[in-house]
């Protein structure tokens, strides 16, 4: 019985993916991200933006076409917001919500089995996904936290995730022990807002504190974090060696009036605040962030500083949305929305300096000796990250993945 797994927008997303694939591939199913042969085919959703919206529903019709016979399930967030409008227009597909999604391998094995899904609306644990190393990812993400309280003006993300919730603290180290043993080499700390987890009064970065002082050979990568909560703690864990020098950022705009009516929970000042103490340890660290272009009333001037702040910061690698009409938000009432024309020119200006910044951030590691993660292998190249999180590849005769390779290489343009 073979089950594909196909998987839109963040990395949480991705970890759950990969984490019931797993448990699929434990109980004996054939898994693949390929709809082609397939059973069933889960497709995981975003709604984040109004084109994650457009893609997710051109992922399940594309996998209906392909394969008519496979039994459908559709969960993630899309699932949560729009599950009226999903069940009517694909009336074959099992809808499941995010908080039914762990649940989703007992709801597909009585599928298969007896032709029911038997899911409601249970509310199923947020962190009992069982712990797994390579599936589809050679990364092994370690999901620490759900949800966000912060209601920005432009996300609909509290409304399908649901409120902050912190998993743990026994469980995640438990988590990272068990993955650590079965050969991971990358630990990558993700969830909906991760800068907020406090558990029993370990906050953040208590918690990144005793993932690094846990035994093996292993390197920690924070995953996307908001910049409103950290702690002087957190800037004495910067330079450990098992700490990757690279921090997801999110910035969305460079204009302090754009960031309050945003809700923001930040200043630019604060942001630039971090990327100081942090470079002041290791310069060469890598900041890669997200930005929201077109916000409701941004003029040329606050477009143009969040350009200046990008450059001041000289980021590794830049996320670029056009604002989208998040339906029930409160930007989604404000005046002065901006013309999509405007909101295209933008946007492109915006990839072009991200591709100059890109670029110049990465010239510096180019044929040097680097501490390379080996991701992947073909035709005698074996390619991966290094710390820093730039994509690199080197000559070699070993296929192996999953493995730390030190030396000379060159930048390889992939994401």
């Amino acid at each position: 019985m073979k089950v594909a797994f196909k998987t839109l927008g963040c990395r949480l997303n991705q970890y759950e993916t990969d984490a019931l694939a797993a448990q699929f591939k434990g109980n004996g199913y054939e898994v693949s991200e390929k709809e082609e042969g397939a059973d069933v085919v889960v497709v995981n959703t975003c709604t984040v933006t109004n084109q994650s919206n457009q893609k997710s529903r051109y992922v399940i019709s594309h996998a209906g076409r392909i394969n008519p016979d496979a039994k459908m399930v559709i969960t993630g967030c899309m699932a949560e917001s729009h599950a009226n409008q999903l069940q009517k227009k694909f009336p074959q597909a099992t809808v499941i919500n995010n908080k039914g999604k762990s649940g989703i391998f007992h709801s597909v094995d009585s599928l298969v089995k007896t032709g029911n899904a038997e899911l409601s609306g249970e509310d199923y644990d947020l962190f009992s996904y069982q712990s797994f190393t390579e599936m589809f990812h050679t990364r092994s993400l370690i999901k620490i936290q759900d949800g966000c309280d912060n209601f920005c003006t432009f996300c609909i993300i509290p409304f399908v995730r649901g409120r902050a919730i912190s998993r743990p603290v026994e469980q995640v180290l438990e988590n990272v022990r068990d993955v650590v043993a079965k050969g991971a080499k990358e630990i990558v700390l993700t969830g909906v807002n991760i800068s907020r987890y406090e558990y029993e009064g370990v906050k953040f970065s208590g918690l990144v504190d005793k993932i690094l002082n846990l035994e093996g050979d292993f390197r920690v990568r924070i995953s996307s974090i908001e910049p409103d909560r950290f702690d002087d703690h957190f800037f004495t864990l910067i330079g450990h060696p098992k700490l990757a020098p690279h921090l997801h950022l999110c910035l969305q705009s460079g204009s302090e009036r754009i960031l309050l009516q945003m809700r923001r929970m930040y200043t630019v000042k604060d942001y630039l605040n971090i990327v100081e103490r942090v470079r002041k340890v290791d310069p060469a660290s890598n900041f890669t962030t997200d930005i929201i272009v077109g916000f409701p009333g941004e003029t040329e001037e606050e477009f143009e500083e969040t350009m200046s702040i990008a450059r001041e910061v000289g980021f590794g690698h830049m996320h670029i949305f056009k604002y989208s009409v998040r339906q029930g938000t409160r930007a989604e009432r404000m005046p002065n929305h901006i013309p999509d024309k405007v909101k295209t020119e933008r946007s492109k200006r915006m990839h072009e300096l991200a591709e100059e910044l890109t670029a110049a951030y990465r010239a510096p590691f180019d044929n040097t000796e680097q501490r390379i993660l080996v991701e992947k292998w073909k035709d005698g190249v074996a390619s991966g990250y290094n710390d820093y999180f730039v994509p690199m590849e080197f000559a070699s005769d070993n296929k192996k993945r999953n493995r730390f390779e030190v030396v000379k290489a060159r930048v390889k343009d992939f994401e």
